[in-house]
């Protein structure tokens, strides 16, 4: 599917783009079907959405999702109890925060931008930068204890009383009762563990697949000329946005319960090239920071585009701040900076990925493919109430 083109010359473009998406696992047209994965839980999916992988250790439930829920959305979770999960990660940005970089508990601005949750559990990957990353449980880990930034901000000082404040909350969420349902093998089920699992749980829950493109494809909505043009240059050989954006979830790294071989590639799009040298600004040089290799300076993973509409600012410092600069950013081939401490011309980055190059796209083209990136905003999952806030009644 990575480089191959879904559209059929002179074909129908629904029958296309479902025998693309066939190799991904679908090919139906049926909007939503339910699939049993275990005793007590179902996926509702996409017809042509794969069933998500699962850890063995960390079965779901719908005990530990509900768990995972209120743990995501509580400040308690902190170190100094002043920000959740959620303060990064808000529903109606599709599960990230509007920000061009992160802010930790503590005040502490990072480097980059929180990533959207959007089909998490798809991800092969799981950060900007880091393939070693590869299970949500292992992820957690980073914005719980690290220290560099500081985010959540638990550490060896206080995550004992953090816990704790779990213990002792019997009144608004009774957590005591909630782990217990959630893990009903242990005797002391509320631990660091536990807590990751459970929200872990909830993330893979959120899964968005009812955008006005999904229900096109299910002959259940239609779309207008532009953002049927828009469309065709998108999975065309033009624009070839297909080849880092193809799969059923909009990006280039997809695992699910029947991979059998996962690809993770990471990319240079030529966002930079300080003093013609093909660095990037540090801290932010992509999967050079872990690897030192130079052919790894400035790769990033490519993030899934469903629901990119609400997902500014873009690329994985927030540099370019509309989707109109997005595509112009792309048809050119790069960025040249002009003046400042990170000038050079990204066109010209000599680790820049052989996908990016200049693309001759009108006006009226890149605006097209602007419209149709559109139709994958899923309204239903931005406000459906199964993720949202359980304390926002209080």
């Amino acid at each position: 599917m990575k480089r191959r083109s879904p559209w059929l010359t002179g074909g129908a473009a629904v029958v296309a783009v479902l025998a693309g998406l066939s190799g991904c696992g679908g090919g139906g047209t049926d909007l939503v079907e339910t699939r049993s994965s275990a005793a007590n839980w179902s996926w509702s999916l996409p017809s042509y959405f794969p069933e998500p992988k699962v850890p063995a250790d960390n079965p779901m439930s719908a005990e530990k999702v509900e768990l995972g829920r209120f743990l995501f959305y509580d400040r308690r979770l902190s170190g100094n109890g002043q920000q959740a999960c959620a303060g990064c990660h808000r529903q109606d940005l599709a599960f990230t925060d509007g920000l061009a970089q992160a802010i930790g508990s503590t005040g502490e601005v990072h480097p980059r931008g929180a990533q959207h949750l959007v089909n998490v559990v798809y991800n092969a990957t799981l950060t900007w930068a880091n393939p070693s990353l590869v299970t949500l449980e292992r992820q957690m880990e980073t914005p719980l204890f690290g220290e560099r930034p500081i985010e959540m901000g638990v550490n060896d000082a206080n995550k004992e009383a953090v816990l704790q404040r779990l213990r002792d909350d019997t009144a608004a969420s009774t957590y005591p009762q909630r782990f217990s349902a959630a893990f009903p093998a242990e005797a002391q089920p509320i631990s660091w563990g536990n807590v990751i699992k459970a929200i872990a749980a909830f993330q893979r829950t959120l899964i968005s697949g009812n955008s006005r493109y999904d229900q096109w494809l299910a002959s259940k909505a239609t779309l207008s000329d532009a953002e049927l043009r828009g469309m065709k240059l998108f999975f065309g050989e033009k624009a070839e946005c297909f080849h880092c954006h193809g799969s059923f979830n909009f990006n280039d790294q997809i695992v699910h319960a029947g991979s059998r071989i996962v690809e993770t590639p990471f990319s240079n799009t030529g966002l930079y090239n300080i003093g013609g040298t093909g660095a990037f600004p540090e801290p932010n040089r992509g999967v050079f920071e872990l690897t030192a290799r130079a052919e790894d300076m400035g790769k990033f993973r490519a993030p899934s585009l469903r629901n990119v509409e609400v997902t500014a600012p873009y690329m994985h410092d927030g540099t370019i701040t509309t989707l109109e600069d997005v595509l112009r950013f792309y048809a050119a081939g790069g960025r040249n900076i002009t003046s400042g401490p990170n000038a050079g011309d990204g066109r010209a980055n000599p680790y820049k990925s052989d996908l990016v190059s200049r693309i001759d796209l009108s006006d009226q083209e890149q605006a097209d493919i602007v419209a149709f990136l559109r139709t994958l905003t899923d309204h239903e999952f931005l406000t459906n109430t199964r993720h949202a806030d359980p304390f926002a009644a209080n």
